[in-house]
């Protein structure tokens, strides 16, 4: 577990207060570092090898992914548009509809999109809508802003996502397959089995030594490098791998070796959960929105998202834990005193609305309870950040376009306190 002496001085270093542009702030934020061979050079030698290999295998998998778009474009007299940009979180990909809807020429349009959007590493980028034409020749495999009229490979264009477990990319992609591929016995189903396995071969890739998953894989550095918990990418992946692991239903054509990888890489994801609940002045508390990949502290992501326990994240990490079968005494006691921290810190009697000049936490007596996004590892008490960098104790000090663009209070965490009171019960 992350202990408060392991982020110390980091947190000295970024909470310092300081004067900014009139206002008293209390810091600012640090990004987290990417995974580099000198960082790994500094870890201890017994996990060296492991990361050396797995940072090796990134930037292969890289360079296999552009040089496949390369040899595409080669001789091709125009580049084709990239793919537009869609909704977040699986659009065109619906996974609750009754079982005959996946075998609609609707459902096998969107599956063909699918597999012909699959990067050669075996993920999938983020924000396209699935229920588009396939992929042709030579276009991106993600969507980007602008693309040079003479760009021929990765290197001379954006290259970004290519490959995440970002706003449910990836995921999203393999329980379409998956469910598709169920009604599609025989060769009918082939290409889409084969797709999916290549996917999950890719998600065991992705993992790190210590059981977590990047944002991006290939690596593309800077805080997408880190351990995310963020927007529930950890979590959603452990769900399809655990889906994977049972053999069941839609997933009951997975070979034994392959789903036997599965739950092995489950195992070292839930353990990892359990090693990065941070404790302070020697109790559990709850989990930062990303941490570290090498040291596992938590880690700053975006100039307005420091290092902090984000109990959105958290309770979702909850929520997965609260799902496993026969929960270990370990499980039990993270749960325990995660629960216990997100109910001492609810807020009651604020809202955070819409005004005249913007969304501002405003009083408003009975209402909540509602949680701060951020909340300093050292005082739990709310933090908010700027585009600036700076790090307020006011939400009503940030600049309109960050009050008005992020969501700083959030009832998330209620599903998790729910949840517990179910489960608690249940022996």
């Amino acid at each position: 577990m992350i202990r408060i002496a392991r982020i110390a001085l980091f947190a000295a270093a970024v909470m310092t207060p300081v004067a900014y542009a009139g206002v008293e702030v209390i810091g600012h934020m640090s990004p987290a570092e990417p995974v580099t061979d000198t960082r790994i050079a500094a870890l201890p030698g017994a996990e060296r090898a492991a990361w050396t290999a797995y940072l090796a295998r990134s930037h292969a998998l890289m360079a296999a992914d552009k040089a496949a778009l390369a040899a595409e474009r080669q001789g091709l007299a125009e580049i084709p548009p990239a793919p537009p940009s869609g909704k977040s979180g699986g659009s065109g990909m619906p996974a609750d509809r009754a079982a005959a809807f996946y075998a609609t020429p609707e459902a096998r349009r969107v599956a063909d999109n699918i597999v012909s959007f699959q990067t050669p590493a075996g993920g999938w980028g983020k924000n396209v809508d699935r229920d588009g034409p396939v992929r042709v020749k030579g276009q991106h495999y993600v969507p980007i802003e602008h693309l040079p009229a003479n760009a021929r490979t990765g290197d001379d264009e954006a290259w970004s996502y290519v490959g995440t477990i970002d706003n449910n990319a990836t995921t999203s992609e393999l329980r379409f397959l998956a469910r598709v591929q169920a009604i599609a016995p025989g060769a009918a189903g082939e290409g889409y089995r084969a797709a999916f396995l290549k996917g999950v071969r890719y998600l065991l890739d992705a993992q790190f030594p210590n059981g977590g998953w990047p944002q991006i894989y290939p690596l593309q550095g800077g805080y997408h490098d880190a351990l995310t918990f963020n927007d529930d990418a950890l979590s959603s992946v452990v769900t399809v791998l655990a889906d994977v692991a049972r053999r069941r239903d839609d997933y009951a054509f997975v070979p034994e070796a392959l789903a036997a990888q599965a739950k092995a890489a489950c195992n070292r994801a839930i353990a990892l959960i359990l090693r990065t609940q941070v404790i302070v002045d020697g109790k559990r508390t709850i989990w930062g929105q990303q941490h570290d990949a090498l040291t596992l502290a938590p880690a700053g992501a975006r100039n307005f998202e420091p290092a902090a326990l984000s109990s959105d994240e958290s309770a979702d990490l909850l929520l997965l834990l609260m799902r496993q079968a026969d929960p270990s005494p370990s499980v039990d006691a993270a749960v325990r005193d995660g629960i216990a921290w997100l109910e001492a810190h609810a807020v009651h009697g604020v809202a955070f609305e819409k005004g005249p000049d913007g969304r501002k936490l405003v009083d408003r007596p009975g209402a909540g309870p509602i949680w701060s996004r951020y909340y300093d590892i050292r005082t739990g008490k709310p933090i908010f950040g700027d585009r600036d960098r700076s790090i307020h104790t006011d939400v009503n000090e940030l600049s309109v376009e960050r009050r008005n663009g992020y969501s700083w209070y959030n009832a998330g965490p209620a599903k998790a306190l729910a949840a517990y009171a179910k489960w608690t019960g249940r022996k």
